[in-house]
């Protein structure tokens, strides 16, 4: 995505937003320090000579990062060196070891995504004993040479409040969450020009447009409470009407300004036959599903018999076009569940990382289609489930 110098001030000042709303819901957040693990990509060059890095590894190389003024709410366990080491091991070994050495200033604990921060839990799981080590004896691991999904998370926070303070990408930042202490699931966006680094519309993604027409558009001013939008942004480095492909269904006002509540991203639809099924029902079952148990008691592991009624259970959930097509039409067939060993979704980031993706972007993939990712995956199958009987589905009355 293009960005220009400029945009890093825009950018710095939205983050300065942040723990400020935080604050007016949990008091007290400028007096300790926040764990954060942040990360960088290293850089390449475009055939033209141009740089081309992550943006968030553009925002944390930058002056108005590195330099940045003192803000009591934004006060880091990670120094500047720990957060751009390009190797990622290093750079989560050193910034773990850091927060663990003042534990008793931490204060709040977060990353970019979700996903990065179940990688530092797993980093932790697997490291904890050289990182007492290191702080009981006062040294260093020898690796570290550089010296310069949400039901998982309510697990590991046994209770503790967890904030979504955002609504971003890499083109720009679309809006702050005026409610962040809200459920995660139930996250709001207020849409705030003033403050946006694009100037935002949306539009309506049931319209049908030819290729060669511009889509009809609407700013954010004239959407209407209850209907659907796809997110259409021009930024002020340079894109011009780019359709970010995020679907949002607007659930009120705050002022003239409008909230909305993330719904899915345009076309993640599945269909074996005539069903549709969405982002939102993928994230409850679909037809193959990858499952990485985490069972603290392998003696107590869950029956064959339950993971096919948990099968069936999924396909309780899904639509009625779908349960027809298992029930009426006999057109799709029972739901099926894998489960693969520990470590296999590690795997799958590693592998993400490997090929490029940065470490603090990296999103578990909903739906894989790429031969691969479904041959790694595949590849660490432990046992196959399949729904043991149709779902409920009657056919609908005629008035």
């Amino acid at each position: 995505m293009p960005t220009i110098y400029e945009d890093m001030d825009r950018r710095q000042l939205l983050y300065s937003l942040l723990m400020p709303v935080m604050n007016l819901y949990v008091p007290g957040l400028d007096k300790g320090k926040g764990l954060y693990f942040l990360f960088v990509k290293a850089e390449t060059k475009t055939p033209g000579g141009l740089l081309a890095r992550p943006v968030l590894t553009s925002y944390y190389k930058s002056e108005q990062f590195k330099n940045r003024p003192y803000d009591p709410y934004n006060v880091y366990t990670s120094p500047n060196e720990t957060i751009l080491c390009a190797d990622s091991f290093q750079s989560m070994y050193a910034q773990m070891l850091c927060g663990l050495i003042m534990r008793e200033e931490v204060l709040r604990v977060g990353a970019v995504f979700a996903s990065g921060l179940l990688r530092a839990i797993k980093f932790l799981q697997i490291n904890w004993k050289q990182l007492v080590e290191d702080i009981s004896s006062g040294t260093l691991n020898p690796k570290v040479t550089d010296h310069s999904y949400i039901p998982t998370l309510e697990y590991y926070s046994a209770g503790l409040p967890m904030a979504c303070t955002m609504y971003a990408s890499s083109e720009c930042y679309f809006g702050l969450n005026l409610k962040p202490m809200s459920k995660p699931s139930e996250f709001l966006i207020q849409s705030c020009q003033t403050w946006l680094t694009s100037s935002s519309c949306l539009m309506n993604p049931q319209l049908q447009h030819p290729p060669v027409t511009v889509p009809h558009a609407l700013w954010t001013c004239y959407v209407e409470v209850g209907k659907e939008y796809e997110l259409v942004i021009t930024t002020y480095s340079g894109l011009y009407r780019y359709r970010v492909g995020d679907i949002l269904r607007v659930t009120g006002f705050y002022n003239k300004a409008p909230q909305f509540r993330f719904v899915r991203r345009k076309n993640v639809l599945l269909s074996i036959d005539s069903d549709k099924t969405d982002e939102a029902e993928l994230q409850k079952g679909h037809y193959v599903i990858y499952w990485e148990l985490f069972v603290k008691d392998p003696a107590n592991s869950p029956t064959e018999e339950v993971l096919n009624q948990c099968c069936l259970a999924m396909e309780e959930s899904l639509n009625s076009v779908y349960r027809q097509g298992r029930v009426a039409d006999n057109s799709i067939g029972p739901l099926e569940i894998r489960v693969v060993k520990n470590g296999t979704f590690e795997e799958l980031m590693d592998y993400a990382i490997s090929r490029g993706a940065s470490i603090n972007q990296y999103k578990v993939p909903r739906c894989v289609s790429f031969t691969p990712i479904t041959e790694l995956l595949d590849s660490r199958v432990v046992s196959k489930h399949f729904s043991p009987s149709l779902p409920h589905w009657t056919p609908e009355r005629r008035r």
